[in-house]
């Protein structure tokens, strides 16, 4: 396949289309540490006005919002890496990923919700210390009606 060109090859996408996008390995260990520290979360929670957007984890009340990135898939300046086959393709590919995780975190943040980015990368406990001090420092919820 000539460099550049917009399609994948066959084997290429079967085997894009068996990488998991919700429940990966990363954010089920991440559920479990954060479950374990006595947490309840929502999952795959839709983001409001960014239809088929969901948040990973979501803290409603606290309007914090959890992503788990791939490094691949996301771009990680530490360990994501450039494919050697359809190069500008994938390359294209990552940056539009990139730019729709901007948007989103942009998007949230103008909701009032305090967004978290983990990579794949950072183990369960490093994450769930990054969100565990993220929920002290949340303002209180409103008390329901």
């Amino acid at each position: 396949m000539a460099e550049g060109t917009d399609a994948v090859l066959p084997e290429t996408a079967r085997r894009m289309a068996r990488v998991r996008q919700r429940d990966t390995a990363a954010e089920l260990a991440l559920r479990r540490s954060l479950f374990a520290a006595g947490l309840r979360y929502r999952v795959q929670y839709p983001i409001e006005g960014r239809p088929r957007r969901t948040i990973d984890i979501a803290f409603t009340r606290a309007r914090i919002a959890v992503f788990v990135d791939g490094c691949y898939w996301h771009g990680c300046p530490v360990h994501g890496t450039r494919a050697r086959n359809n190069a500008a393709w994938w390359s294209a590919k990552i940056a539009t990923n990139q730019q729709r995780d901007a948007d989103t975190s942009a998007h949230l943040e103008q909701l009032g919700w305090t967004v978290l980015r983990i990579w794949e990368h950072e183990t369960p406990g490093e994450g769930a210390a990054r969100v565990v001090a993220a929920l002290q420092q949340a303002p209180p919820p409103e008390p329901l009606a």
